[in-house]
């Protein structure tokens, strides 16, 4: 299938319509690539404005990145975004990393520091050559003015924060570096959010930010997934989860209710769109598009 010229992330999220774009991750085997293949086509139904695939840690998955949204950008009807961290590479390894990704139609990147390669929490190893945060990567790719440049936001503040005083200038170095929109880590509750802009906006950052989405479908991962990013969950979510706990299937159902609850508060409250983090698998996120109030 041929899809066109490369679109901009920018100028679709610049179009005023509301965003709702998929995350995805490279699989580590033939049966992972199946069901990533089979999720990406359950979902392109639904018209997302972009799709996503990360990065692993300290690069692990360069390569399976851009082969992956090479082949989204050449078989598909979806806009890819490509993750690219810092962690690993010297500038000229960037640089070779940014060549690929143009070659394959590529025109999207998300801009990120990477967590340290001793996992989150550990402390940065500063790699020869390379660059140390965020917004210098952004400065790297937007030199070569054919990218358009995503980056993390943090709506409880990023793990290594002192404050959130201190995150958002960190955020506003992002935003005048070049970077053009941001995508939140897991929003955990609507006041979280909309907390994180009135803050951003204060301080002059005006881009899009898209709050991201990851439902509650097992305790356990979700707490795991919660604790790395250094936060708590919100107690009035366990309260309505933990009672089910030896229900599986009673979690997953509440967890959907929760998302599908917090995307609608989000979206009534002016978020510019939705990224659902889909784990590679599509039900959960179809369920959750299906029930918002905006497409009742």
């Amino acid at each position: 299938m041929v899809t066109g010229q490369p679109t901009s992330i920018a100028t679709l999220l610049a179009a005023g319509e509301r965003s709702f774009s998929f995350e995805f991750f490279p699989p580590k085997d033939a049966a992972g690539e199946e069901v990533l293949w089979r999720s990406l086509g359950e979902l392109e139904s639904l018209k997302p404005t972009f799709v996503s695939v990360t990065y692993g840690a300290g690069g692990s998955t360069r390569d399976r990145t851009i082969e992956i949204t090479g082949r989204i950008a050449r078989e598909t009807t979806m806009t890819p975004m490509a993750h690219l961290t810092c962690v690993g590479h010297t500038v000229d390894e960037l640089g070779d990393i940014l060549d690929s990704l143009s070659a394959a139609g590529v025109r999207n990147v998300l801009a990120l520091r990477g967590d340290p390669p001793g996992g989150p929490g550990t402390e940065w190893i500063r790699t020869d050559g390379g660059v140390d945060y965020a917004a210098d990567l952004v400065s790297l790719v937007r030199a070569r003015d054919e990218f358009s440049i995503g980056v993390a936001v943090f709506p409880e503040g990023h793990r290594d924060s002192t404050s959130l005083d201190a995150d958002v200038a960190v955020m506003k170095a992002k935003h005048d570096a070049g970077a053009e929109f941001g995508v939140t880590e897991m929003v955990l509750r609507a006041s979280d959010y909309f907390g994180l802009v009135e803050r951003c906006r204060a301080a002059g950052v005006d881009m899009p930010i898209i709050p991201g989405i990851m439902p509650i479908l097992a305790i356990g991962s979700m707490k795991k997934m919660v604790e790395l990013s250094g936060r708590e969950m919100p107690d009035e979510v366990l309260a309505r989860i933990e009672p089910l706990a030896e229900d599986p299937e009673a979690v997953r159902a509440e967890g959907i209710r929760i998302a599908t609850e917090l995307c609608d508060d989000l979206l009534a409250g002016g978020a510019p769109g939705l990224h659902f983090y889909t784990l590679n698998r599509s039900k959960a996120t179809r369920e959750i598009y299906a029930a918002l109030a905006v497409n009742a």
